[in-house]
C-alpha cells in the first residue's frame, strides 16, 4: 500500500516538474522574442555606417563598435529640441487629459443624472470608429482652425480617451457607496470627496493611466506628422525620420537605432520606477467587488 502511494507521488512530482519545465521554456522563449528586437537596436546602433551597410548577411555581434552614431544622433538634427518639445507636449496633453478625464469617470460612476446610462454607452460606442477615421476629422478640423504648426494643435486631439474614461469609472464604481453618503452627511462637497477619498484609493490606476498616456504621448508619430512641416514643433519622432532620410545617399539606420535607444531610455527608467505602481492599477482595474 504505501510503495502504491509512493510511486503515485512519484508520478504527480515528476508530472509537475515536467509541466514547470515546459512553462519555463515556454516563457523564456517568448521572453527572447521581445527582447531581441531591442538587442539588435542596442546591435545596430553602435556598428558603424559603413560596416551596417555591406553585410550581406547581418552579424549579431559588433565587428568593429563604435559611439559616433550617438554624436550624429545630436549633431545631424536638433534632438536636443525635439526632445524639448517632446517634453513640453507629454507634459501638457497628460495633465490637460487627467483635468478631463477624472470629473468624467467620477460624474459616471457616482453622479445620478437623467440619460447616464445612454451617454455612457455613446461614449463607449466612440471606441469602435477606427483611429484613422478620427485622425482625417482631426485633420480637417485643426486645419480650418488654422491651427497647423501650433503646440495647440499637436496636443487639443489627445487631451481625452474614452478607454482611460471607462477604466477610471470601472475603478471608481469598486469604492463602496457607503463613504460617500457617509462623506455627504457630513457636508463634504463632490470636488473635496474625489480629491480625498476617490484619487487616494484609486492611486495605482491614475498613475497607470498617467504613464500609458506619457508613453502614448512620448511615441506619438502619426499626427505630429501629419500636423506639423514646422522643424520649430518637431517631436522626437519626426526626427528620428529626419535622421533615417539624412543618410548618405542611403538610409541611416544606425544613427536612427541611436536616436531611438536614447529616446526609449526615459521611458525604460520611467516603467521601472513605477513598475509596481502599473501592475497593482492593471490587476485593480480587473477586479470587482
Amino acid at each position: 500500500m504505501e510503495n502504491n502511494f509512493e510511486k503515485i507521488e512519484k508520478a504527480a512530482k515528476i508530472r509537475r516538474r515536467i509541466s514547470k519545465t515546459f512553462i519555463y521554456l515556454m516563457l523564456s522563449l517568448w521572453a527572447l522574442a521581445v527582447l531581441f528586437p531591442f538587442y539588435w537596436m542596442i546591435l545596430s546602433s553602435i556598428k558603424s555606417y559603413s560596416s551596417y551597410n555591406s553585410e550581406y548577411i547581418p552579424r549579431f555581434y559588433p565587428a568593429d563598435p563604435t559611439f559616433l552614431n550617438y554624436k550624429e544622433a545630436f549633431t545631424g538634427v536638433p534632438l536636443a529640441d525635439y526632445f524639448l518639445n517632446t517634453l513640453i507636449f507629454t507634459l501638457i496633453t497628460t495633465t490637460l487629459m487627467l483635468l478631463v478625464i477624472v470629473p468624467c469617470a467620477f460624474a459616471f460612476s457616482r453622479m445620478n443624472f437623467r440619460g447616464k446610462n445612454l451617454l455612457f454607452t455613446f461614449f463607449l460606442s466612440l471606441m469602435m470608429i477606427p483611429n484613422e477615421l478620427v485622425i482625417i476629422t482631426n485633420f480637417v478640423t485643426i486645419t480650418n482652425l488654422d491651427m497647423r504648426n501650433t503646440f495647440a494643435g499637436l496636443i487639443l486631439p489627445s487631451v481625452t480617451s474614452v478607454f482611460y474614461i471607462y477604466l477610471l469609472k470601472e475603478n471608481f464604481s469598486q469604492i463602496p457607496d457607503e463613504l460617500y453618503l457617509a462623506a455627504k452627511v457630513d457636508g463634504t462637497s463632490d470636488l473635496k470627496y474625489l480629491l480625498k477619498v476617490m484619487l487616494p484609493i484609486c492611486r495605482p490606476t491614475v498613475i497607470t493611466v498617467t504613464i500609458l498616456k506619457v508613453i502614448e504621448c512620448w511615441n506619438s508619430y502619426v499626427w505630429p506628422r501629419l500636423i506639423t512641416d514646422d522643424k520649430n514643433y518637431f517631436l522626437v519622432s519626426n526626427g528620428i525620420q529626419e535622421i533615417r532620410e539624412n543618410g548618405f545617399g542611403r538610409e541611416n539606420i544606425p544613427a536612427m537605432m541611436a536616436a531611438v535607444v536614447v529616446i526609449s531610455v526615459p521611458l525604460i527608467i520611467l516603467f521601472l520606477i513605477f513598475r509596481k505602481k502599473i501592475m497593482e492599477g492593471v490587476a485593480r482595474g480587473g477586479t470587482k467587488g
